[in-house]
């Protein structure tokens, strides 16, 4: 059956999420004078907050904690492996990365390009992981939002990727069916496969080449590849 409805995730998709964060956390390391609390250097900060954000990712993911934990936490447990316990200092730094990451617009190469091609042809949708607020602040100063029909955040949903139901909800949501649809991705486990266990084909995003033994209906390395397929 012919496809009629893409739907996309955001960050490390479309949305340059490793650049913008960076920039972001060199700015605070800067405007919170970081260095002479005992940090050495922004790139340290930066390393220990990225395993620290993770490892609170995967468990507000598994539901084991919430926003406001994964919120309230990162910085202080980044702050805290470099002997600083500051809770005020962590949560004024938390406010500000929530404050001026999502404004940072920079896209992954050929994001733009694709989406106005692909858009003449396609409904285009987001299914995305993120919070409902700052999801859409990122679309805004992004110019994006302009090419979206739906827009399913899973705060809004209630579940995440790659629980079946936040497919199940996007595609009730753009009235678009399956088999008519393809979901383009960048994580194989939350948006491949589980797009796939609702019976969506799987496009994996895999710019960085890495080697896995999952099969996708397809696979690209750089957005521009989408106007081939399509």
């Amino acid at each position: 059956m012919k496809i009629k409805h893409i739907f996309f995730d955001l960050d490390r998709t479309l949305w340059d999420f490793e650049t913008n964060s960076h920039n972001t956390l060199e700015e605070l390391f800067s405007t919170f004078h970081l260095k002479e609390k005992g940090i050495p250097n922004a790139d340290k900060f930066i390393q220990i907050y990225k395993v620290r954000n993770e490892k609170l990712w995967e468990l507000y993911r598994a539901g084991k904690i919430s926003q406001i934990d994964l919120r309230r936490e990162r910085f202080q447990r980044t702050l805290a492996d470099f002997g600083i316990r500051d809770f005020a200092l962590a949560e004024a730094i938390g406010e500000q990365y929530i404050s001026i990451c999502p404004k940072k617009n920079q896209l992954l190469p050929s994001a733009i390009e694709v989406l106005e091609y692909l858009s003449k042809k396609y409904k285009l949708h987001i299914i995305t992981n993120g919070f409902h607020k700052v999801q859409h602040i990122k679309l805004k100063y992004s110019n994006l939002t302009k090419y979206f029909d739906a827009i399913i955040t899973s705060e809004k949903v209630g579940v995440m990727k790659p629980d079946t139901k936040i497919f199940d909800f996007a595609l009730e949501t753009a009235n678009a069916k399956s088999s008519e649809s393809v979901y383009v991705g960048d994580d194989l486990k939350v948006d491949i496969i589980g797009c796939q266990n609702c019976g969506i084909d799987g496009i994996y995003f895999n710019p960085n080449s890495e080697k896995h033994t999952e099969k996708v209906a397809f696979e690209i390395s750089c957005l521009s590849q989408l106007k081939e397929i399509f």
